[in-house]
């Protein structure tokens, strides 16, 4: 493979030059332990995500269509083949939480995802994905529903009830409420996590969400660690929501993503547009610095789902989707798409689909900020053969801007070749990079020395 150097851009109308300081040699790292699950092992995983169109309504046919159009759009081909269901999906009551089965686990609200005959339904809709050659995703909380609690339900395979493991504070539950914190120390606290995830794997779950997670739930995260792997089904498992980078070579060793800010939707609850806002991406550039150094084998940053597939829907510009994407690229995070896929953008869908983008993503290697100046942010990688690739970002949304880079700054000595990623054209041969950005905008260019 020939070397090159790869710099993520879109061209706009000249503004004011700025001259940017010398590229690091490699990104910074740290020594992490890394996740052992054998799953994402060496980039982050890809899909679709229910919660950033879907939100509070979920149901079986909506869900299918979906996950049909994942298939039908190309897009599974190219890597996108989680299809994940986030919350709504099981039986909430009220303010004493979720329903339980005998066993103290969460039961399928059927009123929106039917059984079929004695298949449950999260298990319907599992063979379903199945079906179409995609792995199925769903939700879980921390701790235990306070319905299992009042009704003292057994821990399946012990002798111990929930009471008997619960404490008396709240976990948290952003939509139903009404779990209680578990207290791990007690017997039979593990064997119920056990239990759910034996349940989950014999739905035919391959991926997990756990909600609610802060640095006083490591308890937790530890125990569905333990739990998913115990039931010999490979599962993987994301924890959600803003998690300290304090704690990152925890959730690192723990976990295969981890989500490092809120979410990402622009709307309020329960309304699907706009998929997202400039507020919402751009404070991802401080994010994608800080928990660089904890991505790696086995883990991966979670940046949210990606606001991106509804043209105008999107609640961002044309260059913010763009920068969007190849943000989310340079920091190798998980690509989980949040759009509507039944009603795909055309320029959207060729965004998402662009190889070149998605290899950026699956390279298993997060870019470390080299900039942060002004309205200019740059984020930059080199590949384990020696090539780079960086993205040089304008987060002046009123304005273009003109960004000059020599390439001596990044190590290289003479002049080199540029073409522009997106369309292929060839950007000439030069041994200083000045292209103008368009507002909100990056530069999505290789270089070939």
């Amino acid at each position: 493979m020939r070397s090159r150097w790869v710099v993520l851009a879109l061209a706009a109308s000249v503004g004011a030059v700025v001259t940017m300081p010398p590229a690091t040699a490699a990104p910074a790292s740290v020594a992490v332990p890394a996740e052992n699950n054998g799953l994402a092992t060496k980039a982050p995983l890809m899909g679709w995500s229910s919660w950033g169109f879907l939100q509070r309504d979920p149901t079986a046919a909506t869900f299918k269509a979906q996950v049909n159009a994942l298939v039908s759009s190309g897009l599974s081909k190219l890597g996108y083949n989680y299809a994940n269901l986030d919350d709504f999906w099981y039986k909430c009551p009220g303010s004493e939480g979720p329903d339980v089965d005998s066993y103290g686990r969460w039961v399928t609200n059927t009123s929106a995802f039917p059984n079929s005959g004695s298949t449950d339904g999260m298990q319907v809709l599992a063979n379903y994905v199945h079906s179409k050659g995609l792995k199925f995703g769903l939700y879980v909380t921390p701790g235990i529903s306070a319905q299992a609690v009042a009704n003292r339900t057994s821990i399946k395979g012990t002798s111990y009830t929930a009471n008997e493991i619960a404490e008396s504070s709240s976990a948290s539950n952003f939509n139903c409420g009404g779990m209680r914190n578990i207290d791990y120390s007690k017997p039979g606290a593990q064997a119920f996590i056990n239990s759910w995830a034996d349940e989950l794997a014999s739905w035919g779950v391959d991926y997990v969400k756990l909600d609610g997670v802060g640095p006083d739930k490591v308890a937790d995260v530890q125990a569905w660690s333990t739990a998913l792997k115990q039931t010999g089904r490979p599962i993987a498992l994301n924890l959600s929501a803003s998690l300290s980078s304090g704690d990152g070579k925890t959730w690192a060793s723990l976990a295969n993503s981890w989500r490092v800010d809120g979410d990402i939707g622009a709307s309020p609850r329960g309304s699907s547009f706009p998929l997202t806002s400039w507020n919402n991406v751009s404070k991802r550039f401080n994010d994608a610095a800080t928990y660089q150094p904890f991505a790696g084998n086995g883990g991966w940053n979670d940046l949210d789902s990606l606001g991106v597939g509804n043209g105008g829907n999107d609640g961002i510009t044309s260059p913010e989707r763009q920068t969007n994407v190849a943000l989310w690229a340079l920091a190798d995070s998980q690509f989980m798409l949040g759009a509507d896929l039944t009603h795909l953008d055309s320029a959207d869908k060729a965004l998402l689909a662009d190889k070149a983008v998605i290899a950026v993503d699956q390279d298993g290697i997060a870019a470390s900020r080299i900039i942060d100046s002004g309205n200019e942010q740059v984020f930059a990688k080199r590949e384990k053969d020696g090539d780079w690739q960086i993205g040089i970002f304008n987060t002046d949304t009123s304005s273009s801007h003109t960004f000059s880079l020599p390439l001596s700054k990044l190590g290289l000595t003479g002049s080199a070749s540029l073409t522009d990623v997106l369309s292929g054209k060839s950007l000439g041969t030069h041994s200083t990079y000045t292209t103008g950005v368009a507002a909100g905008g990056v530069a999505f260019t290789t270089v070939t020395p």
